[in-house]
């Protein structure tokens, strides 16, 4: 490796092995669809925290058709009731959706950081092909975000999509430039795909270029013959937390998590404002200097 290469390299890897500033915590607006900008803002405080991972994308809280108009109008609003965004989850797949660069220029030029990328799926197609043609996509993404100055997210889903194992997302952003693209490390789901290790091995493979974690717990349970993953309340499902964030303590991971509540509770307010309690509870246990990350 040459030394400017490692040299990039170097900067763009989170700290290791050193005290570090507690994650900072965003809700994912997904629950909360149904409000509006000043009401989300209003919100997101009355369950403790401060911070969003905001959806622009069809049906969320910005839509792509408007983003031009809509996301500094957003971001304003929930600023006047002191929420910052630390990303936004979109549905890009491709540079080259209408979409890509409003919503990429628009989210940099308002200073967020990262983007979360849309879902491909291995489908019944072949595997090698779907991740070359995958990787492709990715390039374009990269490409166009290294121009715009914002970094993709790739979240892991378990399931048919790509990236559900860590190890084939490795296969396709691995040789690109971890500057402008990194992992949006969803426990949840690796602990579906590995519950035993293999989730410890793909947050390991995972940890020199993770920006963001996200937070929700699961169980399984049969119903018609089949098993079935059901989200659940933070802490009463299969998700070892202790485990998991004694790991990114170690790690000296100082990124963001954003807290997902997507099991449909009666009052989503209460829930995630429980789920938030459990997380800070965890993160003080595992990040006892308790500092914040400026917002």
């Amino acid at each position: 490796m040459q030394r400017r290469e490692f040299l990039s390299m170097a900067a763009a890897a989170p700290a290791v092995a050193q005290p570090s500033a507690q994650p900072l915590v965003a809700v994912f607006t997904k629950p909360l669809q149904k409000l509006g900008w000043v009401a989300l803002g209003r919100t997101i405080v009355r369950t403790g925290l401060r911070h969003a991972d905001l959806t622009v994308r069809p049906e969320g809280h910005v839509l792509p058709e408007r983003v031009r108009e809509d996301l500094p109008r957003a971001v304003e609003a929930l600023a006047g009731e002191g929420v910052s965004i630390a990303m936004i989850t979109t549905e890009l797949t491709s540079a080259s959706d209408p979409a890509a660069r409003p919503i990429l220029a628009g989210a940099a030029r308002l200073k967020i950081p990262y983007y979360k990328l849309g879902y491909w799926r291995y489908r019944k197609d072949d595997v090698e092909q779907t991740l070359a043609r995958v990787k492709r996509d990715a390039e374009g993404l990269v490409s166009l975000g290294r121009e715009l100055r914002i970094q993709a997210i790739w979240h892991n889903h378990s399931g048919d999509y790509v990236g559900h194992s860590t190890w084939d997302t490795r296969e396709i952003i691995g040789g690109l430039d971890p500057r402008w693209i990194g992992y949006y490390f969803d426990l949840s789901h690796a602990f579906s795909e590995g519950g035993v290790g293999g989730w410890n091995i793909a947050l390991r493979l995972a940890l020199p270029r993770l920006r963001v974690v996200a937070a929700k717990d699961h169980f399984w349970t049969k119903s018609g013959g089949r098993w079935i993953r059901k989200t659940c309340p933070l802490g009463q499902g299969m998700v070892d937390f202790d485990a998991a964030l004694a790991l990114l303590a170690q790690a000296g991971f100082d990124g963001s998590i954003s807290l997902h509540v997507e099991y449909d509770p009666p009052d989503p307010v209460e829930a995630i404002a429980r789920d938030a309690e459990f997380l800070r509870k965890q993160l003080d246990r595992h990040w006892p200097r308790k500092r914040s990350k400026p917002a």
